[in-house]
């Protein structure tokens, strides 16, 4: 059966929603994989987003609760939480993944499921939610999707095909798209900004404005960053401490995090899937991380779940 020109979403949130959105309105097929009242609720009135970059728009994307049918891409957009439970509803075979979850530990089971060549490490940079099934709000004009090429020999080459033409249709769609020079770098750019983002944010209930402006704060902040930067260096991806403290310190004072929402929502907060990764990894090349562990402690006594489990 010939691969159809498709992309197919896993999880219409606030990421796989705007994508959705935007891929349409650009003309990309696109498909919705959505548990059964979501899926009703795009069915009946449509996929709608309210984006400070692309504006208003209403998508209308085929939404399924099961994928049966091979496409080009699969973009898996659950929370880390809801992967393992979200692949249950894709009986087909993707020609390239796009993992847009946050932390590292999502890759390993994807590539368990679909096989190493097949997994494109990925990331993205959005502010965006979803306050009810088949809405998305996108608050930031902001947006940013990094995406890596990895393999070797005709798989590698391959692949980065494949990663090339799902670019495009990205960039086509009015979505900034960058490729990094490999996964370390894709993956670690990303969490050292948000771990120290979710992690000051969450642990004291504050946006990020008050984070910076309060000194004793703000050292927490940076502590985090700086911790952060030590184990993606160990982890093959050296990052220098002033690039993501500039990126926070040129954000919105306004600015929150996922995980700060999801606890003020009374819903399970990504502790284990972000700051649990870096201290795993911190762990496995006996960095000291005293900051980003005494952060995590904080939240999952405000959030009233377990500490992350580390092991050496």
């Amino acid at each position: 059966m010939k691969i159809r020109r498709a992309v197919a979403i896993l999880g219409p949130g606030g990421v796989g929603g705007l994508l959705a959105g935007a891929l349409e309105r650009a003309g990309t097929p696109v498909i919705v994989i959505a548990r059964q009242p979501t899926a009703e609720v795009i069915r009946a009135r449509g996929l709608r987003v309210e984006s400070a970059r692309f504006g208003e728009l209403t998508a209308t994307p085929r939404t399924v609760t099961r994928l049966t049918e091979p496409v080009d891409f699969l973009v898996v957009a659950t929370k880390a939480s809801g992967l393992r439970d979200g692949l249950e509803r894709v009986a087909a075979t993707p020609g390239l993944v796009v993992p847009l979850l946050n932390g590292l530990d999502h890759l390993a089971t994807l590539r368990e499921r679909f096989g190493w060549d097949a997994v494109a490490p990925a990331t993205i940079r959005v502010e965006a939610d979803r306050p009810e099934p088949g809405v998305v709000v996108h608050t930031s004009p902001f947006l940013r999707v990094d995406l890596a090429a990895v393999g070797e020999g005709a798989a590698g080459e391959q692949m980065a095909e494949r990663v090339q033409r799902f670019a495009a249709l990205l960039d086509a769609a009015g979505v900034p798209v960058r490729v990094g020079t490999g996964e370390a770098e894709v993956m670690w750019d990303k969490l050292v900004r948000l771990n120290a983002l979710a992690c000051t944010t969450s642990a004291f209930d504050l946006p990020l404005g008050e984070i910076r402006s309060t000194p004793e704060l703000r050292g927490e902040l940076i502590g985090a960053i700086e911790e952060g930067c030590a184990v993606a260096s160990a982890e093959g991806a050296p990052i220098d401490p002033a690039g993501p403290v500039a990126e926070l310190e040129a954000a919105h004072a306004t600015l929150g995090s996922s995980m700060q929402r999801d606890i003020a929502a009374g819903r399970e907060p990504e502790l284990d899937a972000i700051p649990g990764a870096v201290l795993r990894a911190a762990a496995r090349h006996h960095v000291a991380t005293p900051t980003i562990a005494r952060l995590v402690e904080m939240i999952a006594a405000r959030a009233g779940v377990p500490v992350p489990l580390v092991s050496g």
